[in-house]
């Protein structure tokens, strides 16, 4: 900012439009030489520019090219071998026998198709892929292995909530197997706070709350047994839930 020197009233008028002057010259000045020293360093790094710039193309060409020639045939690759392996887990779900039979098949494979396993090996960054983590941590818990459970359930990953909910939960039950209770508890409040809705939210207060009662954390077993009244007072889990809120209240 330019400065001026009062020197009495008479002359302050004349000494701003010469300050006002000299600040305009001095912001063109500064312009013009920021703009030499722009072009100065353009003609200097000429070269690594232009490389910068080709490169951030070639960047943008080859995800363009990369995402319709590479991967999005190998997802409709992927889509079709899940096609099988979720059908035999489908299967398992319902069947009334052979059901750890069916599961081996769905994580597995048969007749020269992938299973879940498969699936996530050969179709890394595919949606099928992903839905394989789920459905085979699914699988594996059916089948009581808890520790295979708990390790593919945390690598699904969703925008859906229930589906987020769920894995939670699942890997929830699958420490409880193992009477790791706090990872249990863990699992169970990252379930629960996940998602609001009636269908999954209800389910996982009750077990939050079951297993804080089991390490003798009453208070906070209290706080999910309240709000499943509260919030879900037209959900299953509320119907004895007067129960464990005066077990929890009483001293």
């Amino acid at each position: 900012m330019a400065t001026y020197k009062k020197k009495g009233f008479k002359s302050r008028s004349k000494n701003l439009e010469s300050s006002k002057d000299s600040t305009t010259a001095e912001v063109f000045e500064t312009l013009d030489v920021g703009a030499s020293r722009t072009e100065m360093i353009v003609s200097k790094y000429q070269n690594y520019i232009i490389g910068i710039v080709a490169l951030s193309v070639i960047i943008v060409l080859g995800y363009l090219g990369y995402e319709n020639f590479i991967l999005k045939p190998k997802s409709d690759e992927a889509n079709n071998e899940l096609f099988t392996a979720q059908k035999y887990f489908n299967e398992a779900l319902n069947a009334s026998e052979n059901k750890d039979s069916l599961f081996l098949l769905s994580l597995n494979g048969a007749e020269g198709k992938y299973g879940f396993l498969d699936i996530i090996n050969n179709y890394s960054g595919t949606d099928a892929s992903n839905v394989s983590y789920y459905t085979a941590g699914m699988a594996y818990f059916n089948l009581n292995d808890f520790e295979k459970s708990i390790d593919f359930l945390k690598d699904f990953k969703s925008d859906d909530e229930i589906l987020n909910a769920l894995a939670m939960g699942v890997i929830g039950d699958s420490f409880a197997e193992l009477n790791q209770l706090d990872d249990a508890l863990d699992s169970y409040r990252s379930a629960a706070n996940s998602s609001s809705n009636k269908f999954s939210s209800p389910k996982f207060l009750l077990k939050a709350g079951n297993i804080a009662t089991l390490l003798g954390k009453k208070s906070e077993a209290l706080n999910y047994y309240q709000k499943i009244k509260d919030d879900f007072p037209k959900s299953p889990e509320s119907m004895l839930i007067d129960i464990q809120i005066g077990k929890n209240s009483s001293n």
